[in-house]
């Protein structure tokens, strides 16, 4: 098949762009593929973030062209008639977020408009954690145009039947992130990062309300009174961040918490990962979280709550624990027990086997499945 992605690609970043790169190279492989992303991906006004450009290593991407600008309905139809031009078997859209909707919709309309071009949406989210006017409407403008969908939860997978009943789907799980190198010797990366404490959990990501860190904090403020655990938080925060550092101070957290609020280029990715002992996901909400699949990636148990599809990423007890949402008490007996236990070795061996589950091939066999239906 001739396959165009459109979403986020270098040298844009973030995890769309992670994914979308490795989904562009395991295609490649049995199929010519073409990526398109953004000149514009948000306006200034509505990205809460430091940059949208990638700051490391490319990891021998080729750059994407940019030409398409999310706002710019005039530039939609340049996009749309350029990708006619190229005549693809498959147009393949990354979405994540209703905002896109008008935009991926109309170029999917045209692009397929007295052409045999067909459009598979990958659907991290059908309507997002957090709801704007118009999410729905959007999303429902964009679904009108796909003939078919990935889907990675059966969060998502409900939320798709919603909206699209009849809908042509498969639900594939969320592959590994498998492009940040490998681990390195975990007291090597303490040192590196400066960390004495006897344990270390890691939150990664950016962060939103949504994602639990503050009940993160809460249960730090509970473990420490039993272990020497170091809760170290990497990610830009797209929420108010002095509010979490005047957590930080009124739990007298201090010494117990490293915050880094930069975004981490690619080929620093796995010393975080690899200092760790366990990775956190607090989430209050969630559909699925790459985080996961980079922490399985570096063979990392995680503890995480039992929202959306993070039940069916981390087993319970094998390879991490779930425990319920927005409860610190909760939250804190489950890292406590990590320890206390002695879990690490036991639910790292089951990661190894666990992870084998979630490749990119099982992706590309899902997608040819859907585009032989006629």
């Amino acid at each position: 098949m001739k396959i165009v992605i459109i979403g986020t690609a270098y040298p844009l970043r973030g995890g769309i762009a992670h994914y979308n790169a490795l989904l562009a190279n395991q295609l490649s492989k049995h199929h010519t593929v073409e990526t398109i992303t953004f000149k514009r991906q948000y306006p200034r006004l509505l990205f809460p973030g430091k940059t949208q450009q990638e700051s490391g290593e490319p990891d021998h991407t080729t750059p994407a062209p940019q030409l398409l600008d999310s706002i710019n309905p005039f530039n939609w139809i340049l996009v749309a008639n350029d990708i006619r031009k190229r005549k693809p078997d498959l147009l393949i859209f990354k979405y994540w977020l209703p905002f896109f909707g008008l935009c991926f919709g109309t170029i999917a309309k045209m692009a397929k408009r007295k052409t045999k071009t067909r459009v598979l949406l990958i659907c991290d989210n059908v309507i997002p954690h957090e709801r704007r006017p118009g999410d729905v409407t959007f999303t429902k403008y964009l679904f009108r145009h796909a003939d078919y969908f990935i889907v990675q939860s059966d969060t998502v997978e409900k939320d798709l039947k919603a909206i699209r009943p009849k809908a042509r789907y498969k639900k594939v799980p969320h592959p590994v992130y498998n492009m940040f190198g490998r681990a390195i010797d975990k007291q090597e990366a303490r040192s590196i990062l400066g960390l004495r404490a006897a344990g270390v959990v890691l939150f990664f990501g950016y962060i939103r309300a949504y994602k639990g860190l503050h009940v993160l904090l809460d249960a730090a403020s509970k473990f420490i009174r039993t272990l020497d655990i170091h809760t170290l938080v990497v990610g830009e925060f797209y929420d108010h961040e002095e509010k979490y550092r005047k957590q930080i101070r009124g739990l007298g957290l201090d010494r117990h918490v490293t915050i880094n609020a930069d975004y981490v280029p690619n080929e620093k990715v796995g010393i975080y990962f690899s200092a760790a002992d366990v990775v956190v996901l607090p989430y209050i909400s969630a559909t699925q979280s790459g985080i996961a699949q980079i922490a399985y990636n570096f063979d990392k148990p995680v503890i995480a709550t039992d929202v959306g599809g993070l039940g069916e990423v981390v087993r319970d007890n094998i390879t991490g624990f779930l425990v319920p949402p927005n409860d610190p008490d909760a939250l804190a007996d489950g890292i406590l027990r990590f320890f206390a236990e002695k879990k690490e070795a036991a639910f790292i061996a089951n990661v190894q086997k666990e992870k084998q589950k979630y490749t990119w091939e099982a992706m590309e066999a899902a997608i040819e499945q859907l585009v032989a239906y006629k």
